[in-house]
């Protein structure tokens, strides 16, 4: 399995998030940007999650269908409607992308955004499939992955 890189113009790795892309700011995805991808790469899927969540792992945004030739995602993507690319349930209870919004006091979660480089066009999913069904399907398609994490405590 191949990897390539995954970045952000709004934060940097392990660095914190801005509050414009938490529940604290305008909850707006973060603008996404990633390398030449692995060969023979059709499309791309990408999950965000807080693996720090008090009940589990917290799932925030699955994107998914997203084309090949995609090598970026603007700040909002996550937020209302994607074009043609399709957005899972998050574990708030909506599609779209649901910012960082840990409990009060509960030191900095971590927040994994994982895109993954994947052997077929379309992933066969419903129109209201979870978080976990996007990462699950991926994961059988998998050519390659990246992932940039970056943090958010809530005082």
């Amino acid at each position: 399995m191949a990897d390539f890189m995954l970045k952000s113009a709004g934060f940097a790795e392990g660095q914190p998030l801005p509050t414009q892309f938490t529940c604290d700011g305008a909850d707006q995805s973060p603008p996404l940007s990633w390398s030449e991808p692995p060969q023979g790469t059709k499309s791309f899927a990408l999950v965000v999650d807080d693996p720090d969540a008090p009940r589990g792992t917290f799932r925030h945004w699955a994107a998914f269908n997203i084309p090949q030739g995609t090598r970026s995602l603007p700040a909002g993507t996550g937020n209302g409607s994607a074009g043609e690319i399709a957005q899972a349930e998050n574990d708030f209870g909506r599609p779209g992308y649901g910012g960082a919004c840990p409990p009060k006091g509960h030191g900095p979660h971590h927040y994994r955004f994982k895109l993954f480089a994947l052997d077929t066009e379309k992933l066969d999913l419903p129109p209201n499939a979870s978080i976990d069904q996007v990462e699950a399907a991926a994961s059988e398609h998998q050519l390659g992955r990246a992932e940039l994490t970056g943090t958010y405590e809530r005082e």
